[in-house]
Parts: structure tokens; sequence; C-alpha cells
């Protein structure tokens, strides 16, 4: 959707397929990081995006077995655009479809899914889609997530990095006389996350890999009990999950395509390198990949050399993040695992001490990410 706003803002044509007839998915992305709303102020949509008073934050703090430690302070980054604003994804969604729908070549399609790669010879000249619809275009851009159809098309397969947890997903209600903003509590055998969203959290409880069978097998009151041991200011709320309905398994993949392009085509975003819920970073890094993709296109011409070269300035980035990802990764699957406390002790004394550095270091590259990109012109 981003890429398609940037394109139609240089005057080229340009159509988005969206496979549903609306936004309305839960358990996505939700954080909207400073770097994408310093984007939205080079766009000129800054102010139109924060009048909509979604839920700002100005920094993250997590809660190690009773202790609270702040982790990121975003107050630390450059002015205007020191904060956080959680945007549930279909918000976010509809802002930017009804800001494209104000400029002419802006062509956005609902209800039509990509099918398949259109080839002249051996590059891609377009897609066909559902109610046998085809689109030609000098360049088609898969931006159609992790399990990409399009990438598939193109005989683009993912390097899997390998991820040793889930999370399950599902609302509960804000707690009465509920504590600051959390991003998420730990303790000796798991992890749950607390995101806001206005009257309630999007919650999601870390898992082992694969073992959402098992979790379903002990039942609902253990997956209960479980939640309020990590999570004690849950305990009054937790009865609202009633049935497993209420309870979304997000199946974690930490993957990178060797090659995000070929002649006429390019992955971005998940597509291209789907990333971990580790620092919410996801959402981000897409939009940071269109507007490299949109600075490299100013007119519209589409020579291999420039894809090459979009691949190589947006691979760095996402190759550090991904590693800080990974090292995460093995540190959460040991609360998670019944194993060795996440933080240990002694590390939880130094990380105390070192607070304010390690604010202003994670807000950078949390907040920000590496490389940051921007609008040209």
């Amino acid at each position: 959707m981003m890429l398609g706003y940037l394109l139609a803002r240089r005057g080229l044509n340009v159509t988005v397929l969206e496979k549903h007839a609306d936004f309305l998915r839960d358990f996505r992305g939700d954080t909207i990081h400073p770097s994408t709303i310093t984007v939205l102020g080079e766009l000129g949509l800054r102010d139109a995006f924060l009048a909509m008073g979604l839920p700002r934050l100005d920094g993250m703090s997590v809660v190690i077995d009773g202790e609270r430690l702040s982790l990121v302070d975003f107050t630390t980054l450059p002015e205007p655009d020191n904060f956080l604003v959680f945007a549930p994804q279909w918000d976010f969604l509809n802002f930017l479809a009804r800001e494209g729908a104000k400029l002419p070549g802006f062509d956005l399609r609902m209800n039509t899914t990509a099918t398949g790669l259109v080839f002249d010879g051996d590059t891609v000249v377009g897609v066909t889609a559902t109610n046998g619809l085809t689109v030609r275009a000098p360049l088609t851009v898969a931006a159609d997530g992790r399990g990409s159809l399009l990438r598939a098309a193109a005989g683009f397969i993912p390097h899997e990095l390998g991820v040793p947890i889930d999370v399950l997903w599902f609302r509960l209600p804000k707690p009465d006389n509920a504590p600051p903003p959390t991003l998420g509590y730990v303790g000796d055998h798991g992890m749950v996350l607390t995101i806001e969203r206005g009257d309630y959290y999007q919650s999601g409880m870390v898992i082992p890999k694969g073992t959402f069978a098992d979790v379903q097998a002990a039942g609902l009151p253990a997956f209960r009990d479980a939640l309020t041991s990590t999570a004690p200011v849950l305990a009054t709320v937790v009865e609202s999950l009633q049935n497993w309905d209420q309870v979304k398994l997000l199946s974690v993949q930490l993957d990178r395509l060797p090659r995000w392009w070929r002649n006429g085509f390019m992955c971005i975003g998940d597509a291209a390198h789907a990333m971990s819920p580790v620092g919410g970073v996801g959402v981000n890094y897409a939009i940071q990949d269109a507007v490299a993709l949109a600075n490299a296109l100013p007119d519209g011409v589409v020579p291999s050399s420039v894809l090459a070269a979009v691949q190589a300035r947006r691979e760095r980035p996402v190759i550090r993040m991904q590693r800080i990802q990974r090292v995460a990764h093995e540190r959460l699957k040991r609360p998670v695992n019944g194993g060795k406390r996440a933080v240990p002790r002694p590390a939880r004394a130094l990380l105390r001490l070192s607070q304010p550095l390690v604010r202003r270091v994670l807000a950078r590259v949390v907040g920000l990410g590496f490389l940051p990109e921007h609008v040209d012109g």
C-alpha cells in the first residue's frame, strides 16, 4: 500500500491488489515506529495520521520476575518524531487507502487476489488475478507477506533462519488500575506480551515452537494459570478467555530471500524477509523497503540493475536486525522451555545500572532501525 502511494505521488499509474474485502485482519503488526512517522511527515501525512487519536508511547518497559525495567526511551530520539504509535493495521491501511484515493494514478482493487505471474520470456510483465483479471506493468512487486504466492510463482525460495518459539495471540480487557504501558512480563516459565489497544490488550504468550497442540490438550484453565503466574496483573481478566477460538497461533518465521528480484519483478517486506515479532519492526522495515524502491524509480523505468541496488541497500539493515532477533529468540526460549532465566540476576543488575545507555541505544535500533530511509524530494 505504501509503495503504491509513493509511486502514484510521483505521477505513475499504480494498481494495488488486496485479496480481502476489508483490512480487518487481527493480530497483525500494530506498532508504527518513529522511522515511519518521519516518512509520513516527509509525505505531508503526519498531521492527518496523528489526528486519528491513536495511542502513543514514549518508551518500552518489561517486567522481569516482578521487577520493572525501562528498556527503550524514544524521547532520546530527535524531535518531533520521538514516540511510537499503536495503530491496528486496519487503521493504518485504511488511512493510506484514503490518502491514495486522492491521487489520480492510484487504483486499489479490493477483494482481488493475485493468482500468478505473467511472463514474456524471462521477464515478468504482470499478474493474473481472480475474476479473470490480468494486470500488466513494467514492474510487479510482491508485498503479499511471508506466504507469498507471487514469490513462489517467481521461483524464489527463502532461506529459513530457524525460530525456537511461536506466539499465541488473544485479546484481554485491561484490568482496573492497569499498570503503566508494559511490553511484556517475563518469568521463570514464560513470557506474556501486553500491547496497548485502548481499553484492551492485544496479548500474546510465547510458547516453544510447534507446541500449540500440547497447550490446548492441557486445557484452558492451565493456560489461564500460566498467564497469571507470569503476569499476575492479568489475574482479574483471564476468565474472559472462554474457548480456543479466541486464541490465534502465530507460527513465528525468520527467513530471507537470497535474491529479491528478477527482470520486471521484486519482493519487499515479509515476502523478501520475514521478521519475527521481536521489536515490532516488521511493518516498519517493509515501509523502509517501499521508500527505497520508490526513490530508485523516479520515472518508472525499471532496469534490473536498479532492483539489484535496492536489494543491496535494504539487505544490510535487514540482516543486522535479524541477527538481533535471533539472539533475542535464544534468550526467550530459556524460560519458555522451562530452562534458565531469560535474564540472570547478575546480568539484570548490570542492565539496571546501564539503563540510560541501553534505553538510548535501543531507541535507535528499534525506533529508527539501521540505515533508515527518507523520501526523495
